[in-house]
């Protein structure tokens, strides 16, 4: 969840350390802080809070170093907890990103040894125990090092002495990136995309040693591996807010073209997975947070579609469940690949025998390693903490999988088939239209969301989950208390919350429970709730509703994409009015790497 970025070359180290770091801030972090290697000094400059209370001025001229963003685990925010951390007499420093669940243990032993410790970190025992084992070799000390750790890390280490970086990982993530006469590390690759495109993604147990000018890597049994730098297709302008006042709206605004990448060669025969390799009679989409309701979606998606029984788990409840003697095929869905839980999740369902596949948005991620197959989105860099664009293409692939596993169950004629990939087509076109009107959303926003406490999201059938996803943009970014309903359970007890200060946001398409729908809101309107219909346009819905926001004509099928986009417009437009930090909401980091 931290940030971590290392450069070796012949430039100013601080500079391009400080600019990679802003890069990473849209992972969340209350503390932040560099240390420049310059002949045989380091000195450190670390501040909680934000970058920019990093004195510029302290930072010295050299041409290595490590940087780092906090978001706390171990030890409250503060100057002393912030990274990077050195070693008793300030040779060595390192940066980290993890937990260490040993970490106790290991304190205790070293300070039996001398060791003065000056925060509540776990991460500072690295350093420690860095220094105990250094004999004129930062990278023997720091193998020795890793092999008492028990936990997650991605770690960075440098000493005034060596004119090298250590840089080693075990499930968190960390690239090398390939420069010219100069090396880079970090978190994530926008973080580098200014130096270079190429990028080497470390494994778990990998260990690198990297000066200005070589990159040597050992896998986790120690052996010599060479590894080929993987081209990155998106630019640094890609990772810019590009002329919008937040990288949500921007992301907000790609989504047209994020589904046209998605689909762009897959509307034929969908070659990314062999399908006919499996014997399919039961999936279980395994996810969290907003790629849990992707997968809640998918399920109405998959079993309309081809037939197939579909569950879902919560990837931090499936870890600890009980087995069974059925062994679905599992769908494992993490925008980052990296989320711990669902990380787990993959290796848990394949030792209870499980084929899986991932979906994820980034290449050579840490879920790829995982699963039996792979099917990338192609969202491009999400910055905003809250899920927008990679939400909708995560739907566009659970699409494409569920039509080809209908062709394969026989469920779908081909021409049905390719009526459907014909509603994939109008897709990118049917988003501009919503995005080209959204005046009315952001009078409902100021007018009504913003002033408001509590807000309830209702939905039915496919568009249930959406309901889901909207409340929890609402609360990710504008702070407000939002809860989604099925609408038909409102009676079952939610009712009783209803008063003429609670909005109440109702999806109502033209699918099998419109009459339903309608019947409901009517009830919701009876407790004299505000009502904002999201909906085709209809005569007795303007009767019912205070307020309508139109979507474009579409099969009910296909129009979670459509109504979760005004859903994400609600959330910004309603956050925008309140001034929240829409990007970076507080508490909240992109991508959840440690349990």
């Amino acid at each position: 969840m931290c940030g971590i970025v290392g450069y070796i070359g012949h430039a100013k180290a601080g500079e391009i350390l400080l600019k990679g770091m802003r890069r990473l801030e849209y992972r969340g972090y209350d503390s932040a802080g560099v240390a420049i290697k310059d002949d045989n000094n380091i000195v450190i400059e670390k501040k909680k809070g934000r970058i920019k209370e990093i004195e510029q001025d302290n930072i010295i001229a050299g041409n290595a170093g490590i940087g780092h963003t906090r978001w706390a685990t171990h030890g409250k925010p503060s100057d002393e907890n912030s990274h990077p951390f050195f070693d008793c007499d300030e040779s060595i420093a390192i940066v980290h990103n993890g937990i260490i669940d040993n970490f106790v243990t290991l304190k205790e032993s070293l300070e039996k040894e001398g060791h003065e410790f000056k925060s509540q970190t776990d991460s500072e025992v690295i350093a420690h125990l860095i220094e105990s084992h250094y004999e004129n070799d930062l990278l023997e000390a720091v193998k020795k090092t890793i092999s008492q750790l028990r936990g997650s890390y991605a770690i960075v280490a440098i000493h005034k002495d060596e004119d090298y970086m250590v840089a080693c990982r075990n499930q968190s993530p960390l690239v090398i990136g390939v420069g010219t006469d100069e090396n880079m590390v970090a978190s994530d690759v926008p973080a580098i995309l200014d130096r270079t495109n190429e990028v080497i993604y470390l494994m778990d147990g990998d260990i690198a040693k990297i000066s200005y000018k070589d990159i040597e890597l050992w896998d986790e049994t120690g052996a010599n591996v060479t590894r080929e730098p993987k081209i990155i297709s998106w630019t640094v302008e890609d990772a810019e807010k590009g002329g919008y006042d937040h990288f949500m709206l921007k992301e907000i605004y790609e989504q047209p073209k994020a589904i046209h990448d998605s689909i762009l060669g897959r509307l034929g025969e969908f070659k990314d997975v062999d399908f006919s390799k499996y014997n399919i009679d039961m999936i279980k989409i395994i996810s969290c947070g907003t790629s849990y309701h992707a997968g809640l979606v998918g399920k109405y998606i998959i079993e309309e579609i081809s037939g197939i029984p579909c569950m879902t788990a919560l990837a931090s409840e499936y870890r600890y469940s009980s087995p069974s003697d059925i062994y679905p095929f599992t769908i494992l869905i993490s925008q980052s690949g990296e989320t711990a839980d669902t990380l787990a999740a993959a290796k848990e369902a394949r030792r209870r025998g499980c084929k899986t596949l991932a979906i994820t948005n980034v290449l050579d991620s840490s879920i790829t390693r995982e699963v039996d197959e792979v099917v990338y989105t192609h969202a491009g860099p999400e910055i905003g903490v809250a899920a927008t664009k990679t939400f909708t293409t995560q739907l566009i692939v659970l699409y494409l999988i569920a039509i080809q596993l209908g062709l394969k169950k026989e469920k779908l004629l081909v021409e049905e088939a390719d009526e459907l990939r014909n509603q994939l087509r109008r897709l990118p076109r049917k988003v501009e239209i919503l995005l080209n009107n959204t005046d009315h959303i952001k009078e409902i926003s100021k007018n009504i969301l913003a002033k408001s406490e509590d807000i309830f999201f209702v939905g039915r059938n496919i568009n249930y989950p959406v309901a889901l996803e909207g409340a929890l943009k609402l609360k990710e970014i504008a702070y407000i208390h939002a809860a989604g309903y099925p609408a038909g359970e409102l009676k079952h007890g939610p009712f009783a919350l209803l008063t003429k200060k609670t909005p109440v946001i109702g999806i109502c398409v033209k699918d099998q429970t419109y009459e339903k729908m309608i019947g409901n809101i009517g009830e919701i309107a009876a407790r004299e709730s505000p009502i904002i219909g999201v909906a085709e346009e209809d005569m007795e819905l303007q009767k019912l509703c205070d307020e309508l926001v139109y979507i474009p004509d579409i099969q009910p099928l296909f129009s979670p994409v459509l109504v979760n986009v005004v859903m994400q417009l609600f959330a910004y437009y309603t956050a925008y009015q309140l001034n929240c930090s829409i990007d970076k909401p507080r508490n909240l980091a992109k991508s959840v790497t440690v349990e």
